[in-house]
């Protein structure tokens, strides 16, 4: 990656960082609740890069190295995280671009694409949920991950690294499908999270409780951005239900079930399926197309 650095978004300091080169379609990576950048790895996006793309990921305010509020008072609103997505892309002096959401990142950027639609060239949905009602009845979470949820599992001494660590690895485990949950790999990422982020407390517990603020209205048979839905069939905070009501309501939308993954960004051993289907979805609306 090109080495993260802070920009000043909508007003307050947002770190970002970039893969690729700026003359290509740009693709924003718009992560999850309480989620840096980190969840999209250095080599997922060197590989879109390496595709033609010029990649741009960010911390949301209260993770990573962006703006941090005391834990359990947010200074902001989910509307607010959703204008962020857009002022990342006013620093970039870029009109529009591809988003990419995972999980409250792809509610976002429907959001996006419902009040700022010539800012959209595609969506990319990840393991997400409408964001605006749906026509559908959707599922509920899995019992296993509400039995998890009800039990309120206790948080952790938040100045003890080792048991922050511990804690975040023991979620994500009950999120990621059992097959895919690959704990070494994730306790060096969240090791690196950790290390990197502000305030974790904050990080873990604001987006939660911040208010919705003043969010896009609309439905999505509204959303007019080419839309591809991507989603894990094992996925137990939103099962596959969700994607199917976003393929079935967005118009000519495109559905790609990732078989037996959980709640999760795409991993490592879906990419050879994954980044082939983004490089396609995101070959037409920008000023580039993909290359090789």
């Amino acid at each position: 990656m090109d080495g993260d650095r802070i920009l000043e978004v909508n007003g307050v300091d947002l770190c970002v960082d970039t893969a690729g080169d700026a003359a290509d379609p740009a693709i924003l990576l718009i992560g999850g609740m309480g989620a840096s950048m980190d969840w999209w790895e250095d080599e997922f996006c060197q590989r879109l890069a390496a595709g033609g793309r010029l990649v741009i990921r960010y911390d949301h305010r209260d993770t990573g190295r962006s703006v941090s509020y005391p834990a359990g008072a947010p200074g902001y609103t989910g509307a607010d995280l959703a204008a962020d997505a857009a002022g990342v892309l006013d620093a970039f002096g870029r009109r529009s671009a591809h988003l990419a959401g995972v999980s409250m990142g792809g509610a976002l950027a429907q959001q996006v694409a419902l009040a700022h639609p010539e800012r959209v060239d595609s969506l990319m949905l990840m393991s997400t949920s409408p964001a605006v009602p749906s026509r559908s009845e959707l599922p509920p979470m899995s019992e296993d991950l509400r039995a998890y949820f009800a039990a309120e599992v206790p948080l952790p001494d938040w100045a003890e690294r080792s048991a922050v660590i511990d804690y975040l690895v023991g979620y994500e485990r009950r999120l990621e499908g059992a097959e895919y949950f690959d704990e070494a790999h994730v306790r060096a990422l969240v090791e690196r999270i950790v290390d990197r982020t502000n305030d974790i407390a904050a990080s873990t517990t604001n987006h939660a409780v911040a208010e919705e603020g003043e969010l896009a209205r609309g439905r999505l048979d509204q959303i007019a951005a080419p839309t591809l839905v991507i989603h894990g069939t094992a996925d137990p905070l939103f099962p596959f239900g969700h994607a199917e009501a976003l393929a079935r309501e967005i118009p000519h939308a495109e559905l790609l079930p990732l078989e037996g993954v959980g709640h999760q960004v795409p991993p490592r051993p879906c990419w050879t399926s994954v980044i082939p289907a983004m490089l396609r979805h995101t070959s037409g609306g920008g000023e580039a197309s993909e290359k090789g």
